[in-house]
């Protein structure tokens, strides 16, 4: 549990300084940096803190978004 925890605060981190940088990105690339960071988190949750997982759930949460960002 507590490596869960400290993913999760490690991701929440990243996200918060990444944010700053999202002013000149276009709906697509938004898009598919939010799915990455989403799916980072889920696959970390569903694998129990896995680097693996986390890894796998930001990779296919990022082509998921950027699928989604083609459509806006």
């Amino acid at each position: 549990m507590k490596t869960l925890r400290g993913v999760s605060v490690g991701i929440i981190a990243v996200a918060a300084l990444g944010l700053g940088a999202c002013s000149g990105m276009t709906e697509r690339e938004k898009s598919t940096a939010i799915g990455a960071g989403v799916g980072a988190v889920g696959g970390s949750v569903i694998t129990g803190g896995s680097a693996a997982g986390t890894i796998g759930g930001g990779a296919v949460g990022g082509v998921l978004g950027h699928e989604y960002g083609k459509r806006k």
